[in-house]
This record gives C-alpha cells, sequence and structure tokens, in this order.
C-alpha cells in the first residue's frame, strides 16, 4: 500500500469521515506546499505533550502547569451541579449555548465504543473520585448524553453505576429532557434545543 492509501486509511479512523472526504483531505495536502505540511506534522506531533486532561473533569486543556483547567477553578460556577457529557465537544456546545453554569465531568466515550472494560472501569473510577471529593455541595448529577442508541446504552450503564449516591448522599441523577430528539448528538444541538432539554430534564 503506497503512501497515499496509508493516510486515506488513517483519515477514515477519524469520527465522521467517510472514504470520499478521507480522500480528499489526502488530496488536500498533496496540493500544499512543504512548510504547510511540516507545521501540520509539528503540530500533531507536539499535540500529546502540550495538551493534557484536567485533573478535575478530566476534559483536554494546556499543560501550562495548573492542575485543573479553567472552569474547574471558576469560583463563579454552581458546583452543586455537575453535567456528564460524552466529549469535550459536547460540552463546548454546552458552553457556547450560554444556559448552563455548573461544573462537568467528561466521561470519554459512550460505553459501547470505549477501548476496553478496563479503560471503561477507569473513567468511572474517576468519576467516583469527583463525587466523593464533592459530595458535601453536589445535589444534583445531570447525565448530559447523546440520544442516541449508544448514549441511552451509556445513560443505563451510569445510571446503574451512580445508584449508590443517589441512595447514600441524596444526590438527584437526572437527563436532558426530550427538548432533543431521538438520535441528535450534542455537538450539533442548537442553543434553544439545549435550554430545552436543560430546563425539562428529568
Amino acid at each position: 500500500m503506497d503512501s497515499i492509501h496509508k493516510i486515506i486509511e488513517l483519515f477514515r479512523k477519524f469520527p465522521g469521515i467517510g472514504p470520499r472526504q478521507a480522500k480528499r483531505f489526502a488530496y488536500f495536502l498533496l496540493s500544499r506546499d512543504d512548510s504547510y505540511n511540516k507545521t501540520l506534522a509539528r503540530l500533531i506531533l507536539d499535540l500529546k505533550s502540550e495538551i493534557k486532561r484536567c485533573g478535575e473533569c478530566q476534559r483536554f486543556m494546556p499543560n501550562n502547569g495548573a492542575s485543573a483547567c479553567s472552569i474547574c477553578t471558576d469560583k463563579n460556577r454552581d458546583g452543586s451541579v455537575l453535567s456528564l457529557v460524552t466529549n469535550d465537544v459536547d460540552m463546548e456546545s454546552f458552553e457556547r449555548s450560554g444556559v448552563y453554569n455548573g461544573k462537568y465531568f467528561v466521561f470519554g466515550g459512550n460505553v459501547p465504543i470505549l477501548d476496553n472494560q478496563t479503560d471503561s472501569n477507569h473513567r468511572v473510577q474517576k468519576l467516583f473520585d469527583y463525587i466523593k471529593k464533592n459530595k458535601s455541595i453536589l445535589k444534583e448529577i445531570i447525565l448530559a448524553l447523546n440520544a442516541t442508541p449508544e448514549g441511552e446504552h451509556t445513560f443505563e450503564y451510569l445510571l446503574s453505576a451512580l445508584s449508590q449516591f443517589s441512595k447514600s448522599s441524596d444526590i438527584k441523577i437526572s437527563r436532558l429532557g426530550r427538548g432533543l430528539s431521538t438520535g441528535t448528538e450534542l455537538e450539533y444541538a442548537d442553543p434553544d434545543t439545549l435550554k430545552n432539554a436543560l430546563k425539562h430534564r428529568e
């Protein structure tokens, strides 16, 4: 397999990228000058060293020496409400909408598509650690997951996993309301839809 077909196969592994779009990406890179491609390659290589996960919410943040991100350290955020989202993109959708002022926890994927059970257990343990650390102020956990079959499966999984806290610490476990149509991914939801889903959460 030559280089162009190899890079097309790599692009196809990106979420939401099909074969035609992967080919367009590959041919686009071939049309750029060496300076562009070298800059892109360098940024990709530096990405892992310059970005890390927040020690609190697990979102990606600059590796600037701080242990927690700007949202987790913002004293104006409502620490009594925690939205559990699938990934950073979903969290950014909430932030753009301006309808939510609580804290977040980024679970890092739907349960069926996590790399393995160990990864899933690791994320659940991180979530448990966060809840235990903040249970004196935490009143509600919103399972803000995509309205897809994968999101539904993850909801059921987390609802069971979090039941111990709802019983022992009187923390309410809720989910986004039906402002979200079935099949909707939060990444593509508009601010009004997110607002209604939050307002009518169950």
